[in-house]
């Protein structure tokens, strides 16, 4: 079968599923940035039946970081000494008086890498500067930077330190789903974080709020058959977790990544831009790791700021409003010149809203 029958056929099943829906308007929720630029990039949403809406969720780990952690990040690159090694789509997310970028055109060493390991391997080549990794991510990151602070720590490697930040999925589902302002008939789960989590962690959704999940890979196939899936769900008055991604997800998950992570992170309750604190949403170092804190070692404060004047990106989150909703969007708020991280990550909302949305 060609990808255009492929794709032929999981959108001749989504419509038929959503037919026998009698009309019922459905609205589901992507929790996977991939997922996002996707639809947007392959215009997807122009092919839905007309009954069925979808909306994004906090799947873009950029954007759920909150204007506090922003703001810690950037007074770690004020540091003397320092150099901050970060992903590149943290460079330009605006903190309350910078960014990193700025900081970075005022003189901090800041350096844009692809794995924590590089930060690693540039500290063990700089020994006399103290090089910060900025840990922002969701599960799918966070066996890569504990794996990265037990090697600093068989190397012993002094001048490395990791700012951890990263958040866990499952409990801001819940949240989501416990909120009044979100309605949701089902949700398109995440495939790269599921590939680590696994599957079954989902079976809270179904038994607890009685939604639907399933969960999908990134080709366009893939997707439309996991809507078609909630759909087909709703129709028979079902609710469970369907596995469509089973060649990389398996219902346990990644055990030895888990086993990494439980090693050298716990969950701490932890804040999401938009949606507040959420108990056990949060990845922290363990006692025995903290040598490893960054904002421990170089006295950096618990910070929080309110959002940006004018920037809708905490609902754009919880998917109760749509970036073109926002009043700044597009004018105020430009990928060139944003005020929000949706607009910055390229993984965010509002940015593959403004790059795609008119497919």
């Amino acid at each position: 079968m060609t990808a255009a029958a492929g794709v032929d056929t999981a959108l001749q099943r989504l419509r038929d599923a959503a037919a026998r829906l009698s009309g019922r308007q459905v609205t589901f929720m992507e929790v996977c940035g991939t997922h996002t630029m996707s639809i947007a990039r392959l215009g997807l949403k122009a092919l839905f039946p007309p009954n069925v809406q979808l909306v994004s969720g906090p799947g873009c780990p950029v954007c759920v970081t909150p204007q506090g952690v922003i703001d810690r990040m950037v007074a770690l690159a004020r540091v003397p000494g320092a150099t901050v090694c970060t992903f590149g789509d943290m460079l330009r997310v605006p903190g309350t008086e910078s960014s990193l970028e700025r900081e970075r055109a005022s003189g901090a060493r800041i350096r844009v890498v692809y794995s924590p390991l590089e930060a690693l391997a540039h500290a063990e080549a700089h020994p006399g500067e103290q090089v910060i990794f900025l840990g922002v991510g969701f599960e799918t990151t966070a066996p890569a930077i504990a794996q990265t602070l037990r090697q600093a720590k068989a190397k012993r490697v002094a001048n490395f330190t990791a700012a951890v930040a990263g958040k866990v999925v499952p409990p801001a589902l819940h949240a989501l789903l416990s909120d009044d302002d979100v309605a949701l008939d089902g949700l398109l789960c995440p495939g790269h974080v599921s590939v680590i989590i696994g599957a079954k962690v989902y079976g809270f959704i179904p038994a607890e709020f009685g939604v639907p999940c399933a969960v999908a890979g990134f080709e366009a196939a893939e997707i439309l058959l996991g809507l078609a899936s909630l759909c087909e769900q709703i129709a028979a008055g079902r609710a469970t977790v369907e596995n469509l991604y089973r060649e990389w997800v398996r219902p346990e998950g990644n055990r030895r990544a888990q086993a990494v992570i439980d090693e050298v992170l716990l969950t701490a309750d932890a804040e999401w831009r938009g949606i507040g604190v959420i108990p056990l949403s949060g990845y922290s170092l363990r006692p025995a790791w903290r040598d490893f804190d960054a904002f421990e070692r170089f006295g950096i404060p618990e910070m929080h700021a309110p959002e940006p004047r004018g920037c809708r990106c905490g609902e754009v989150l919880k998917g109760v409003t749509q970036p073109r909703d926002c009043g700044i969007f597009g004018t105020h708020c430009t990928p060139q010149h944003p005020v929000g991280p949706c607009m910055v990550s390229s993984e965010g909302s509002c940015a593959a809203e403004f790059k795609y949305g008119g497919r």
